[in-house]
């Protein structure tokens, strides 16, 4: 199996996707994307947040680049289309989405684009590693919106992991004082940590309907494949990016911009290259993720965004000297029990489902 599908009107073709990869590619396409997406989960927030804490104020701008850089993915789709062309002498579609996909994606953009500007509104007023605690919770909201939509059932460890992440948030929310970044009121500390969760929440409803959509897909006899996927993205991510240019357009942030630049603490050059930095790492953010659940699930989308926790909030501490009380050492402790309890789940269950499998088999072959 090719990360393309071989049937040039892309039609019925139950044996493409994920599931009849290649051993070697499959593996490779998960490895890629799990790079990509700890470069983004570590790289994005902090870059946004050195944005904030170099005189960036522009909570629209910031939204608007973590979908900005989805022109990007053209490229590959380049590749592929090119790749297409040579294997093959007859015409070959320029893309593989339908009107009817199209539409479904359209409608995410416009979620994913509110979910970045809760984001990045939330992140004005945390410290980089406030946020990444609260963004963990995401995993709970990916559990119950899995359950809701993929039918994907709760366990005692998901259970589990679901009450520690929420102690944990709880905890954040009940330590006000000793976080709150220099010069941030009390009352806008509260309003950063409830949009942030806010975000957590719609990523977690996001990541199932991503892979809700894939399903629907293959039900109708689409061969769901990565490239498939790629322009899936660039789709989501153009409407996010239109979502936040309305949101910049009506703040007056495009004018807004060269008097920022020119102000910036690190320097009018600077102030464009943390901007261009920022948008390349969130693409890899969300590449990495929707080629994570198409080569695997949406829950193992959630976890890695999960492990990649503590490495965030370490990188905080280093380069933005941010406090690390012992209510998010505690909170930390508990989100990483939350992250053990619910892999420990799956892996469970999947373990449980191959012998079932293996006993059906068993019970069907001739004696």
């Amino acid at each position: 199996m090719d990360v393309e599908s071989s049937d040039p009107n892309h039609e019925i073709n139950k044996d493409d996707g994920a599931a009849t990869m290649s051993k070697g590619l499959r593996r490779a396409l998960i490895l890629l994307n799990c790079v990509f997406m700890a470069l983004g989960n570590t790289g994005s927030p902090l870059l946004l947040r050195l944005y904030y804490r170099s005189g960036g104020k522009r909570q629209w701008l910031s939204s608007w680049l973590q979908t900005s850089g989805s022109p990007l993915i053209l490229l590959p789709l380049l590749c592929f289309y090119i790749r297409r062309r040579q294997r093959r002498s007859s015409s070959v579609p320029l893309f593989f989405i339908t009107p009817r996909l199209g539409l479904a994606c359209a409608a995410l953009g416009v979620l994913t684009g509110l979910d970045d500007f809760l984001y990045a509104y939330g992140l004005a007023f945390l410290p980089v590693s406030t946020s990444s605690l609260l963004i963990s919770t995401q995993l709970a909201f990916t559990a119950l919106f899995a359950f809701l939509l993929v039918r994907q059932r709760f366990t005692a460890y998901s259970i589990n992991a679901v009450a520690l992440l929420t102690v944990g948030a709880v905890m954040l929310g009940l330590h006000v004082s000793g976080d709150r970044p220099e010069g941030e009121s009390r009352g806008k500390y509260f309003m950063g940590f409830a949009l942030t969760l806010g975000a957590a929440a719609l990523y977690g409803l996001v990541l199932p309907l991503v892979e809700l959509m894939y399903t629907v897909a293959r039900r109708r006899g689409l061969a769901v494949t990565y490239t498939l996927v790629l322009e899936m993205q660039l789709v989501m991510g153009m409407f996010a990016t239109a979502f936040c240019t309305v949101g910049m357009i009506v703040n007056h942030d495009f004018q807004a911009i060269p008097r920022e630049a020119r102000n910036f603490e690190l320097g009018e050059f600077k102030y464009y290259v943390v901007l261009v930095w920022n948008a390349i790492f969130w693409q890899f953010f969300f590449v990495g993720t929707v080629g994570t659940i198409f080569c695997v699930n949406t829950l193992l989308a959630g976890i890695l965004i999960a492990v990649f926790l503590p490495v965030t909030e370490v990188l905080a501490v280093i380069f933005f000297h941010e406090k690390f009380s012992s209510e998010k050492a505690i909170a930390l402790v508990l989100s990483l029990w939350g992250l053990a309890s619910y892999s420990y789940g799956e892996y469970r269950q999947v373990k449980d489902n191959k012998k079932k499998a293996n006993a059906a088999i068993a019970i069907e072959q001739p004696t």
